[in-house]
């Protein structure tokens, strides 16, 4: 894989809408496999591109006990695997700096998870790469705060990179979206990414893990779409009520094609 790849892909999320969907974690190579395979179908149906997102390490879950994942090794592998079968670019969260040449290597975007979007040795990494980078804004910033991720990243020369909007802390468990935070991120010079699954999440709502409100995914994606978002986050799952990680707040893999639809429908009507 060249830069060019992720070129290609980061005209393309300016040209027109994206979606950014799979499973929470890698469960397993099949499971992977199984709904990448299913997104690309999607995907050639609707015109409309999707990258495969999967982590191959949660290392921010609530309990010391939870699923993380398979690591770095077997995680790439996967991925790899799923890019070369499907077709589908591939999108995984890093957590520490080192980790960004050899996820560089397989992945055409690496993340920033929400918790680490200011470590400025991450970001920078990650940009120093070449691939597109996606920052999601920290439950804790306001929106105008992530203009210093963007000159983080900017520093490095790489100017391919994404904003995601995934809600900020209200307390007691509990996240809000302000929807202006997607205009106010858009006046950065960058495509803004809705995440829809974890913005319905209610952090640490069952004590030792996360639940959520999947039945508001489509009413919050809905209104991104209409506020300016370029682009969309879902986590999919053929069996939330099964899945190793953020299962409460996981959409069913059978509800997405409906429900991009509607959002293309949305993304179609002219901008005011």
């Amino acid at each position: 894989m060249s830069c060019t790849d992720s070129a290609a892909l980061y005209a393309k999320s300016l040209a027109g809408p994206f979606l950014l969907a799979g499973p929470c974690v890698l469960e397993s190579r099949q499971l992977a496999l199984d709904v990448a395979k299913e997104l690309a179908a999607i995907s050639e149906r609707l015109g409309l591109p999707i990258v495969f997102k999967s982590s191959f390490d949660k290392a921010n879950r609530t309990s010391v006990t939870s699923f993380r994942g398979p690591g770095l090794d077997m995680g790439l592998t996967w991925l790899a695997e799923v890019r070369e079968t499907t077709g589908l670019p591939v999108v995984t969260d890093i957590h520490l700096p080192e980790q960004a040449a050899p996820v560089g290597e397989v992945a055409d975007v690496l993340q920033i998870p929400a918790f680490l979007c200011r470590q400025t040795d991450l970001l920078v990494a990650a940009a120093e790469t070449g691939r597109i980078v996606n920052v999601k804004k920290g439950q804790f910033l306001a929106p105008w705060d992530m203009k210093n991720a963007c000159e983080k990243l900017r520093s490095t020369g790489n100017g391919r990179f994404w904003l995601t909007e995934r809600g900020a802390s209200f307390g007691y468990n509990n996240l809000v979206v302000d929807m202006r935070s997607i205009p106010i991120m858009r006046g950065f010079g960058a495509p803004v990414v809705f995440d829809a699954t974890h913005s319905v999440q209610l952090p640490g709502g069952q004590g030792g893990c996360s639940g959520g409100q999947r039945e508001y995914v489509s009413v919050l994606a809905s209104a991104a779409v209409a506020a300016g978002a370029s682009g969309v986050f879902m986590e999919v799952h053929p069996d939330p009520d099964c899945a190793l990680c953020d299962g409460p707040n996981s959409l069913p893999l059978s509800q997405l094609e409906p429900l991009l639809k509607r959002l293309l429908a949305i993304w179609s009507v002219p901008s005011v």
